[in-house]
């Protein structure tokens, strides 16, 4: 019997891709071109990271700063997650772009929050559960976890 590679129409992948994120499943799918749900990082991790992005409280923000003493706010993303193995862009907008977009409602700790202004990311946090956050805010500020403030923010899962 010889096996045959059949197309997935893109809309079918996309459905079974979001479900599988939504309940943080993991499914080998071997798309040529198109990531799979094992690329993301699993949620244990993620976890891991929101709990090194505490460590950090109280650690003053300064523009450009990857930490460990000072950070920005795209700074303690990246710090957090190559704490715990996985290595992110330097700006919030080259982690949104390297990221997984997701939905508000399938947020979980560990993804990161980003703020806009037109298409432009200009901050970026990890969210840390229960509508709060994790962020160096601005200068003269310290890393701190507050309650987000806003819906008007997109998510994005780390690969």
């Amino acid at each position: 019997m010889t096996a045959t590679r059949r197309a997935v129409h893109p809309a079918l992948f996309r459905l079974v891709f979001a479900a599988a994120l939504a309940v943080g499943l993991t499914i080998p799918l071997a798309v040529a071109g198109t990531l799979s749900a094992s690329a993301v990082v699993p949620a244990a991790v993620a976890t891991r990271a929101v709990k090194m992005a505490a460590t950090r409280h109280g650690t003053p923000y300064r523009h450009g700063a990857t930490g460990p003493r000072a950070f920005d706010c795209s700074g303690l993303t990246r710090w957090s997650y190559a704490k715990v193995g996985k290595k992110l862009a330097r700006t919030a907008q080259g982690q949104w772009k390297r990221s997984i977009h997701i939905k508000s409602k399938n947020r979980r700790q560990g993804d990161l929050v980003f703020f806009f202004h037109g298409r432009h990311a200009y901050h970026v946090a990890i969210y840390a559960g229960h509508g709060n956050i994790w962020h160096a805010p601005r200068p003269g500020k310290k890393v701190k976890k507050v309650h987000l403030w806003t819906s008007q923010v997109r998510y994005g899962r780390v690969r």
